[in-house]
Formats: structure tokens, sequence, C-alpha cells
């Protein structure tokens, strides 16, 4: 997901310029509750309306920034059949929970076909459910490794290899008194990092996920130990950063900023937030020119990294009433055109690989290809409809940082996880 919010009042503005509530005149309203971001999905949603011709118009209703609040807010109301969802902008960890107890309208195979049509691996992985499309792959994510420049040639290194790894990463930060910036805080960022990790180094967290509660957690193997052995690793090195574990997304981006910076692996949204905080000044315009950028490191030297993934799918309701005009919503928010769009517009990287040819796109990123490939060959979170038991069982287990070892962290989080899909422990 984007790491960044709107303001209310742009977004109340944007709200009431689509629509008041209810069907006026005979012409329908579309609700569509969307993440937040810094107002483009509402301005999508106006464009769309527009083009549409006037045949619907739509209200946007902003979830909250977490997105365990937003889950629970969205299961709450479709449990209930409410009719007054017709389309959500979705975390990809969750479309494969809700599809499963029925929130979800499966998409025709035309409709299927034209809205994968050039979406990029990563996220096409996310959007179905036993062999159906159940969303929209609306736009995608994806971390990158962010460094100094100045540090990597004081060093000797090349983060930009193919085989840079964390262990040189931690060592090389380490080496010049410098820190490395995670995410890994007890929230869905470090199961973002963990899994990265597992999957890294050839692994999964749960394997069998058909088989519902009796899926079996695969964490206890070599490649969670090795993730483990990052995670603990990097805490009780000279690189950990200040406060690892109550480290987010914007504390892993002013360490990196500061002084003591030298890698991090983040989101793109951080280059964009880089630029402006030069101008804002707090950081110095040769800090911002330091700032290199490379794919997510390894962690077995021999073995592609699987970056993370995130983003947003589009997911109508198995409760709306207006289906045909909600299908023509997702249609126009998830073309090409708008893909491309809404990246310039709100920052979020595109989930067909065509965008990252447009000009524009190339020239606000001058990290394009890097983004395009990393969500292409991401590793997905768990596609299970328990994926919140599994993502809440490795964030208890593995926290605090500190703690983490191996094998004992993985042994435990399997054990722990394995108890809690089968109701024999609660969260």
């Amino acid at each position: 997901m984007s790491r960044r919010t709107a303001t209310a009042a742009a977004l109340l503005l944007a709200a009431s310029m689509l629509s008041a509530c209810g069907d006026d005149g005979g012409v329908p309203t579309i609700t569509w509750y969307i993440n937040p971001d810094n107002g483009g999905q509402a301005r999508l949603a106006e464009r769309c309306a527009a083009d549409a011709g006037g045949t619907y118009r739509v209200d946007v209703q902003v979830l909250p920034n977490d997105a365990s609040q937003q889950r629970e807010q969205l299961v709450r109301r479709l449990a209930a059949k409410d009719s007054s969802i017709d389309v959500m902008s979705l975390d990809p960890p969750f479309v494969a929970e809700f599809a499963n107890a029925g929130f979800l309208r499966p998409f025709d195979q035309a409709d299927a076909t034209a809205l994968t049509d050039g979406v990029l691996r990563g996220p096409l992985q996310t959007a179905s459910w036993k062999d159906q499309l159940v969303a929209a792959p609306f736009w995608a994510n994806t971390q990158l490794l962010w460094y100094r420049k100045s540090v990597a040639e004081a060093a000797g290194v090349d983060p930009a290899s193919p085989a840079f790894t964390w262990d040189e990463m931690i060592r090389t930060a380490a080496g010049q008194n410098k820190v490395v910036g995670v995410q890994a805080n007890r929230y869905e960022g470090y199961m973002v990092w963990i899994n990265a990790l597992v999957t890294s180094a050839g692994g999964e967290i749960i394997s069998d996920v058909e088989a519902g509660k009796d899926a079996t957690p695969t964490i206890d193997s070599e490649a969670g130990d090795k993730a483990a052995a990052i995670v603990g690793g990097l805490a009780r090195s000279p690189a950990v950063p200040p406060a690892m574990s109550t480290m987010g997304e914007e504390e892993a981006r002013s360490a990196f900023q500061s002084d003591a910076g030298a890698f991090m692996v983040n989101w793109p949204y951080v280059y964009n937030a880089a630029k402006e905080s030069v101008a804002a000044g707090g950081i110095t315009q040769q800090t911002f020119d330091d700032i290199a950028w490379a794919r997510f490191p390894r962690v077995d030297a021999g073995l592609p990294s699987k970056p993370p993934l995130g983003g947003i799918n589009l997911a109508v309701s198995a409760f709306t009433t207006h289906a045909e005009q909600t299908l023509d919503l997702v249609r126009c928010a998830t073309s090409l055109p708008n893909n491309v769009e809404y990246m310039l517009d709100a920052g979020n990287p595109a989930a067909r690989g065509a965008a990252y040819d447009d000009p524009r796109v190339r020239e606000a990123y001058p990290m394009a290809d890097v983004i395009r490939q990393s969500i292409n060959d991401a590793g997905p979170r768990p596609i299970t409809p328990y994926y919140n038991d599994v993502s809440t069982s490795v964030q208890i287990t593995w926290h605090p940082a500190t703690d983490v070892t191996a094998p004992a962290t993985p042994d435990e989080s399997a054990a722990f996880m394995s108890d809690v899909l089968q109701g024999k422990r609660l969260l």
C-alpha cells in the first residue's frame, strides 16, 4: 500500500464534488471505499464518472490508514451484506479471505481478460481465488534498496550488483559506522520484510493454503532460519538503526536521510519525499544527490531476490445493486491510460507494465525499470483466507527483532501459527 495519506480537506472536497448520498434523479451513485492517498483516487473517480457521460456518480469513502483497520471495517459491513459498498480498494493479502467468504463478485471471462492484459506477474498472482479473477489489479508496489553513493564508494561495494546480499550490506554499514533502515515495528510492514526474506531464500511462510486451517506452516525451514539470522543479526549489529523495533517506513526514511544513513529498504514514495524534503529545508541537495537505488538485496548470493509486493486491487462487492455501473468504473480506473495518470498524480506505481514506458513516468521516476522488474518478480505474501492469522502470528513471534534467533524463532513461529489456525490459541 501507499505510505502517504491525503489531507482530510482535499478528500472531503473531492467527494462532495462527486456526489451526494443516494441515487439522485435516477442516476445511480457508486460508492467506492478507498485506502488513503493524496486524493488521487477521488480525482480518478471524478474523471471516470465524467467519461461515463453522467450514467453514474461516484461517492468516495476513505478507509483508515492502517491496513488491518481497513480490513476490519470492510469485513464488518460485508458480513452484514451491506449493499452500500459497491467497490473497494483492497490490500492484496485480503483478497483470498474476502473471496472465500463470498464477499466479492467474480469477473466474467471477457472482463477478466481485459482487466489482466499487460498486468505484471506480481500483482496478477494476488487477484484470483479458486481460478477466478475476483479483483482487478489497480496499482502495485514494491520495495527497492536505497543507498548512499558516498558510503558504497568508500566501502568499495556495488549495491546494484545482482549478487549484493543482506550480509554484505550489514557488514558494509557496520564497517562505515552507518545504519540500515528497515521496518521492524510490530505491524504489517514487519511481515512484509520477513516474508520477502523467506521467499528470497527460496521458502514460504505457509504451504498447502488450499487446505484452509489445515495448511502447513513452513517458516520453520532453512529459508526461515536464514531470514531470522538476518533480522536478528541486524538488530544486534553496529548497523542497527535507532529504535529498530519501533521503526516503520517513515522512521526508516528519517534514519536513512540522516548523517548516519547508509542503506534502506522502502517503497518508491521515498524518492519524491526526499525531493520535498530538500524544498522544505529538511535535507540538503547534496544529500539528495547522494541517494541511489537498486533491487531488493539477495538473501543467498545464488538466488535472485523476491522483492516485497504491495499495492491495491479493486474488488466489486457481491452485494452491490449497481453491478454494471460498478464494473464500468473498475474498467475505467484500471485502464492503461489511468494507470499512468494515477502513478503521476498519486505517486503509486502502476500494475500494467506498459505504463513504465510512458515518457512522463520515466522522467518522474528515473528508477522506473527497477520498479517494474521488481514488481514483476516480487514474492506475494501468503495467499490464504486466513492471512490475518498468519501475519499476526509472525508479527507476535518475531518481535522484538533483538530476540530473533535461528532456528528458535522460526520453530516457535510455526508452532504458534499452527495452534492459531487450529483454534488452540487466540490472538
